[in-house]
């Protein structure tokens, strides 16, 4: 049994305002626009628009949502296949079940700890002599490391399928100087509490086309048809989010580098203080790439370290300090365990790997120095 500390606690990823939301939300409130209509909507997509230099974008009421909606853009339906990342929150596969299709599970790579693409050759090659291509690949940017984007792309491009990227957690993250979220068909941002900007629940579906955005729009709000009257000929979901929230997400967007940059400096001070430590290794950042730190994510080898993750976080938690393992991969889970799965090598399971000896760490881009310090501490004692 954990007993819990009385000290301050210290929240893995906790929300961080800027001070200005209110301004956005009182305009709203005066305006009287309530509803998922109004000068917040538009403008939010607009900044998001510029600040990812990308053609357009549509917010949501959630991430999942709008995962949900790129693949019912991209076609997929009852008995398709998608091909997706294994080692992510289960938001990034529960969409593909929305829509009746399979989902074929990929596994990691060393370098980026992201989609293998020595796995997804494979599992492209095994689906192509079979006769049945996916109809999309979702690739997910753990933790705010983008995947090896220029060769996933040469693959999907090869066997013309469309990629969705999954940058829920990688929100002003790049990959050689683009946006992370801008390299697939479309892309997807989560505005969760604990993600980098918050608008309490939310997310954002990007593309470079357009009309497929309006028709997100339109999916997003019951699809409801151009009359007078209600009328729907197509399946529709109510998706779209408030003209509140959305004023949120105005004051939340104009801080994101500086809580990018809040979440480097968090992780520089956890690598320069226990990367000496032998048997500890920190999620890497991929050449040319730019790495948001949503979360400070580390590995403990069990040959050098005498305590496991689990008991690490136990140990923080009666300290009134949270952490988290590392996502259980997708393949694992109760819900998935009929679905094929891809290794990055038969004879090496990174996914299952890092699942077994990563531990995150208290990453908030709010956390004070000293706050940081008491974790480290607290690491150090334990594993020296």
């Amino acid at each position: 049994m954990v007993i819990m500390s009385e000290k301050k606690r210290i929240f893995l990823s906790s929300p961080h305002m800027s001070g200005n939301e209110q301004e956005y939300i009182n305009e709203a409130f005066e305006t009287n626009w309530i509803a998922p209509l109004g000068t917040n909507v538009n403008a939010f997509e607009e900044e998001m628009t510029t600040y990812t230099r990308t053609a357009g974008s549509a917010v949501l009421s959630s991430g999942t949502a709008a995962i949900h909606l790129a693949l019912d853009l991209v076609g997929v339906g009852q008995g398709d296949v998608v091909f997706c990342s294994s080692l992510t929150f289960v938001a990034s596969a529960n969409p593909i079940l929305y829509l009746g299709a399979e989902p074929v599970f990929i596994d990691s790579e060393e370098e980026t700890w992201n989609m293998s693409p020595d796995a997804l050759s494979r599992a492209m090659e095994d689906a192509q002599a079979a006769g049945k291509l996916p109809k999309a690949i979702v690739v997910v940017n753990l933790y705010g490391q983008s995947a090896k984007m220029d060769e996933l792309m040469a693959i999907c491009n090869s066997f013309g399928v469309p990629m969705i990227e999954d940058a829920a957690e990688s929100l002003g993250s790049s990959y050689k100087g683009k946006k992370s979220g801008t390299f697939g068909k479309f892309g997807i941002y989560s505005f969760n509490g604990n993600k980098i900007i918050t608008t309490s629940g939310g997310g954002m579906l990007i593309s470079e086309d357009v009309d497929e955005l309006g028709r997100a729009r339109f999916l997003a709000t019951q699809a409801r048809d151009q009359a007078k009257h209600y009328q729907h000929s197509a399946v529709g979901y109510n998706y779209r989010m408030s003209n509140i929230l959305a004023g949120v997400g105005r004051a939340q967007l104009e801080v994101l580098d500086d809580r990018v940059e809040a979440k480097r400096a968090v992780f520089t001070r956890y690598q320069e203080a226990l990367s000496g430590i032998d048997g500890v290794m920190f999620m890497p950042e991929l050449e040319d790439t730019y790495s948001n730190r949503w979360l400070t994510a580390m590995t403990l080898d069990p040959d050098k370290v005498r305590i496991t993750p689990y008991a690490l976080m136990d140990l923080l938690e009666a300290e009134n300090i949270e952490a988290r393992p590392v996502w259980k991969p997708l393949h694992m889970q109760p819900l998935f365990e009929a679905c094929k799965f891809y290794p990055h090598a038969e004879d090496n399971v990174v996914s299952e790997r890092l699942f077994e000896t990563g531990i995150c760490l208290p990453s908030g881009s709010n956390m004070t120095v000293e706050e940081q310090e008491r974790v480290i501490e607290l690491i150090i004692k334990e594993l020296k």
